[in-house]
């Protein structure tokens, strides 16, 4: 059986699609490591949604940021043919954005996070993606980034993070609470 670890990474370094290695502390894993962590809690959101709609929705998501990793992790002779996040998967997350506000509504007002489970991992998804699209802003200033809808993707997934959660407490029939309602 082939293990699971490599022993590469002990030494504090790890590699990247393309030549090198770097710190793990690099801007570069910061990103990755945000993005890691809301594909997990988007899967927490997933195994707890109410809607099926919810749950397919968050699947797509979680493979898109499978691929917007992979592009995180390369070098400038790599990137293009790890290349999947495009205006196409943009115009995507803004139809499905529309269609839930037509459905759920859209507060003028701060919201109160958890009502229900599984808007409250959408919440936390949305906010350690705008992390993640901070680290990612960072990488680009760098030149370290080499696909532009990147940062677009990521802007507008937070925001669909934050529709989701809407969503999900209006088909578990539950009033999402505003701060100025306390």
């Amino acid at each position: 059986m082939t293990p699971i670890y490599t022993k590469k990474g002990d030494e504090g370094y790890t590699g990247i699609l393309g030549e090198g290695r770097h710190l793990k502390n690099h801007q570069r894993f910061e990103a990755l490591g945000a993005l890691d962590e809301a594909t997990a809690a988007l899967g927490i959101a997933r195994a707890h949604a109410v809607d099926s709609r919810t749950k397919d929705w968050i699947l797509l998501v979680q493979k898109d940021l499978y691929h917007l990793m992979t592009e995180i992790s390369c070098e400038e002779e790599t990137a293009d043919k790890f290349r999947v996040i495009d205006d196409s998967k943009i115009m995507w997350l803004e139809e499905r954005i529309e269609e839930i506000t037509a459905i759920a509504g859209t507060p003028r007002d701060f919201i109160v996070p958890g009502e229900i489970l599984s808007s409250a991992y959408l919440s936390l998804a949305r906010a350690i993606i705008r992390r993640a699209e901070r680290a990612v802003v960072g990488l680009n200033i760098q030149g370290k980034v080499f696909n532009p809808s990147l940062i677009r993707y990521l802007n507008r997934l937070s925001t669909f993070c934050f529709s989701m959660e809407l969503f999900e407490n209006y088909h578990h029939g539950v009033i999402t609470r505003k701060i100025k309602d306390l």
